[in-house]
């Protein structure tokens, strides 16, 4: 093996745990963790392959009997690619399955040539590059080598993931100037916990208030502030919502088709003693073992009194189409979702459709109290503590309400990795998450949906995560807290032993020791992936922010789609020329945002921190003094958009072959 080939592999050993941060295998599952090597394949550690699936390999490869031993390591090879923890990005290319892995044709290897001079004139029975069980060459299935070439390896370029023989190999590395800082200016002075961009493409976003109101404004131009009717909320739910402390209005999310439809959704809490028609089945029950009578041993609080719904509404009926209502039909249609949460904190709540499906996503937190003490966010028959995915296009019978035991009107997609599985509920496509809030994807990358959750208080060291969720993955609490294995006190619910769970672990955290505000109550809020064309510097970074508005951070991807991302604090402030002035904190640059509850992406794909100060969009970093190289109009003052895609710099060489140290901490720093 060359020491170019060895340089990806060398990385993701030397750079564990944040290397492993989103390979995926053929089935968008994350890999598992093996202990042993496997016998005919080689891997180890982090792979898609368990021994059978080895030895199966092994069986395809040895009825091949292939006669040339250069040839025959280079189809194992191949075969044994199926094994790569990034074998999903390998097997597929813009969303279609492929027989062979993509192979590398670009110029820091060339593995699909390679493969052609050495097998073109070999005949192999059921040739991997074949769709027949007919023994062939690759000089009979293909007219020349550039054919080959461009089935097997695409067009030439660096930019794509490919298998060079031993790994994956990423695109080289793209530098990026650090951001000097981010730019805000408030467009409004109300406190807003929830925004979605209007469905329809326009520059309308619709905004919710944690008590239960939701407005249509109108996002303008630099310089202007939003635009909507405060006396004419869009639809207002203050009288079901229950809002106190962290109850409230949680999620808000229109169907994919609302346009046509005029459907959407929106999940809150509500108190079943006021509000009587919000009662549902407690989260505590027989069912995982759990006495709702034992959720308080004071008997001091009436079991699962307050609830988590979510419930569909519609704009039909309101106007001549979905796109030109202003105002949304105040009964419910359909309750979709109902449930009596144990205790009074960690409800998350947030939901959205899956860029790549018409499936409904609700976030559930563990459901409070300290340290998880039920065990629900690891235990397989509570939904609690998990990422759940339902059809909410298929209502079920009555029948198959009772006989899944559904807490609401959906029914459960065939995809779901805990479908025909009885051990497990059949909601859940991820487990083991505290509290997570807020839950966003990358325009630009469907499998990338970053998740934050604030740790436990009580640790030694307190550490707030980003997550990047994948299907049927396990996030490890409570049996982890961040990287460390967390011990509690009280554990009516049994605990969940380390050795039998395959955890993922962080891609980010935010260590509290190291924040700028460095109180043990802040609490890390995920932002996006920045995808506007504003500022080029900010351009494919991961924004996010502590609750208290006193620290941000960026985070780039290094190498490009390998999922291993190095964060940074960065310095933000307010432009002068905002619209609605803002308020600094203590005489300093820092806006006083009061808290920070949330981002929001608009059509335009600008980002936006809800606050409970007011609404604050990012602008050209310029017009706080601050300098980006990249953007082409600086120092124009007119606020112009930039070109569709940043300007690109020149790649680096590829890494040496010097050893790398391992990074001494994880995250920001």
């Amino acid at each position: 093996m060359s020491v170019r080939c060895l340089i990806p592999f060398l990385l993701c050993l030397l750079l564990l745990p944040s290397c492993y941060s989103l390979p995926l295998c053929t089935d968008s599952t994350w890999p598992i963790e093996i202990n042993d090597t496997l016998t005919f394949c080689g891997y180890t550690g982090s792979t898609c392959c368990n021994a059978t699936d080895d030895s199966d390999i092994m069986a395809q490869f040895t009825a091949m009997n292939i006669t040339d031993s250069s040839c025959a390591s280079i189809i194992k090879s191949i075969l044994c690619s199926k094994c790569n923890p990034y074998s999903g990005e390998l097997y597929t290319v813009t969303d279609t399955p492929r027989t062979t892995p993509v192979l590398c044709n670009n110029s820091t290897s060339d593995f699909c040539a390679a493969t052609w001079e050495t097998c073109q004139n070999v005949t192999i029975p059921n040739n991997p590059f074949s769709d027949t069980s007919t023994p062939t060459d690759l000089s009979e299935l293909y007219n020349s080598s550039a054919d080959f070439y461009y089935s097997a390896g695409g067009p030439v370029t660096d930019q794509t993931v490919c298998f060079d023989g031993f790994s994956a190999r990423f695109p080289l590395t793209v530098p990026t100037p650090k951001p000097q800082g981010i730019c805000v200016e408030r467009l409004d002075n109300v406190s807003f916990t929830n925004m979605a961009p209007h469905p329809d493409g326009s520059d309308r976003i619709f905004l919710a208030t944690k008590n239960g109101k939701i407005f249509l404004a109108e996002v303008q131009n630099f310089g202007n502030a939003l635009i909507y009717n405060e006396s004419n909320p869009f639809l207002d739910l203050t009288n079901r919502v229950y809002f106190a402390n962290d109850f409230g209005l949680l999620g808000l999310t229109f169907h994919p088709d609302f346009t046509n439809n005029g459907r959407f959704f929106v999940s809150y809490n509500c108190d079943s003693t006021m509000t009587p028609d919000c009662l549902g089945k407690c989260s505590c029950n027989s069912e995982i073992g759990c006495d709702p009578t034992d959720l308080d041993p004071d008997n001091t609080t009436i079991p699962c009194q307050y609830q988590e719904i979510v419930a569909e509404y519609t704009v039909n009926g309101t106007s001549f189409s979905p796109s030109t209502a202003t105002v949304a039909n105040p009964i419910e249609v359909r309750r979709i979702f109902t449930m009596g949460l144990p205790y009074t904190s960690h409800h998350a709540g947030e939901i959205f459709f899956g860029p790549k499906d018409d499936y409904l996503y609700l976030m559930m937190g563990d459901g409070g109290n300290s340290g998880d003490p039920w065990n629900f966010a690891q235990n397989k028959k509570s939904v609690l503590g998990k990422a759940l995915r339902l059809d909410v296009n298929h209502m079920p019978t009555q029948a198959e309400i009772d006989s899944l035991g559904l807490w609401g009107n959906y029914t459960i997609p065939s995809d779901n990795p805990y479908y025909n599985d009885s051990g497990f509920r059949p909601e859940v496509w991820a487990l083991g998450l505290r509290n997570p809030w807020r839950c966003n994807y990358d325009l630009e990358r469907s499998s990338y949906l970053f998740c934050g959750s604030t740790g436990n208080d009580d640790v030694s060291e307190k550490m707030d995560e980003v997550d990047l969720l994948t299907k049927a993955g396990n996030y490890g609490w409570r049996v982890y807290d961040g990287f460390h294995l967390f011990h509690t006190n009280w554990t009516p619910g049994g605990s969940t032993p380390p050795e039998s769970i395959n955890p993922i672990f962080p891609t980010l955290v935010m260590r509290h020791s190291e924040t700028h505000s460095n109180l043990n109550l802040a609490a890390l809020v995920a932002g996006y992936v920045y995808r506007a064309r504003r500022d080029p510097c900010l351009y494919g970074r991961f924004i996010y922010a502590d609750l208290f508005g006193f620290d941000m951070w960026t985070a780039e991807e290094i190498p490009y789609m390998s999922g291993n991302f190095s964060s940074e604090q960065v310095n933000f402030t307010c432009t002068a020329s905002s619209p609605i002035p803002c308020s600094f904190v203590n005489s300093t640059t820092i806006p006083a945002f009061g808290y920070i509850y949330s981002f929001g992406q608009d059509n335009n794909k600008d980002v936006l921190l809800l606050a409970s100060t007011g609404v604050y969009r990012i602008v050209r970093s310029h017009r706080c003094g601050y300098t980006c190289n990249l953007d082409p109009y600086y120092p124009s003052p007119d606020d112009v958009q930039t070109p569709s895609y940043p300007p690109t710099p020149s790649p680096v060489e590829p890494p040496s072959s010097s050893p790398v140290a391992a990074p001494t901490s994880i995250g920001p720093f």
